[in-house]
């Protein structure tokens, strides 16, 4: 895999500047990933030189039930995507892109990943709606929910910037927010690898033998 060093505090301070609107009318910008790809660069993961902190994010799962993320993911490898199952295009991909490079993985190491998706429309991605969509990708994927403005402040801790759901020019609601993927290490929990949306099934199948050991892609 391509990669290079980012600072992660560089990612923090322009992370508000520019979003990505998934289904929206591109309006929103560029998606916030971009920050940290040089304009020429082809390179779909970014290990950071100082890890982000796991978000302490407490919410609802699939089945209703309480989900502490630091709790559960404690020395695991982990990785974190923020977007809504209503969105038509780069949600779906991301998350489909994922699951498809970890089926590539022998069965233990399916089993020892945790693929995390929080949604950024908590109104109407209740738990029920976020088993649905999820099980259609794949079952293991965990689906959180809960309180925007909780949501909204874990996101920011790994400089991903999330807008309230709003309605667009065609009065369809869309969701406004970056499109990171986080890899976080079982070693140390902290999220050292930053994919962007361009970030692809082959570089994911490459990247998560390494990710699951805790090493560098």
């Amino acid at each position: 895999m391509r990669t290079k060093t980012f600072a992660a505090a560089a990612l923090l301070a322009v992370a508000s500047l520019t979003l990505s609107a998934c289904g929206g009318n591109g309006d929103g910008g560029d998606p916030v990933a971009v920050v940290s790809e040089e304009a020429d660069s082809q390179q779909a993961a970014t290990v950071l030189d100082k890890p982000f902190e796991k978000p302490d994010l407490v919410l609802t799962d699939t089945s209703g039930k309480k989900y502490d993320l630091r709790e559960e993911t404690a020395g695991r490898p982990t990785l974190i995507y923020f977007g809504y199952t209503h969105c038509p295009d780069v949600c779906p991909l991301t998350m489909n892109n994922i699951a498809v490079a970890k089926k590539q993985l022998p069965q233990d190491q399916q089993d020892e990943l945790r693929i995390v998706f929080v949604t950024t429309d908590p109104e109407r991605d209740t738990a029920a709606a976020l088993g649905k969509w999820l099980k259609g990708i794949d079952s293991q994927v965990v689906g959180l929910t809960g309180d925007f403005d909780t949501i909204q402040a874990g996101a920011r801790t790994l400089g991903i910037s999330i807008d309230p759901p709003r309605k667009d020019d065609q009065g369809k609601v869309v969701s406004d927010h970056g499109t990171q993927v986080i890899a976080f290490s079982p070693k140390t929990d902290g999220g050292y690898v930053l994919y962007g949306e361009d970030a692809t099934v082959d570089d994911y199948t490459k990247d998560l033998p390494k990710i699951i050991k805790g090493e560098n892609p």
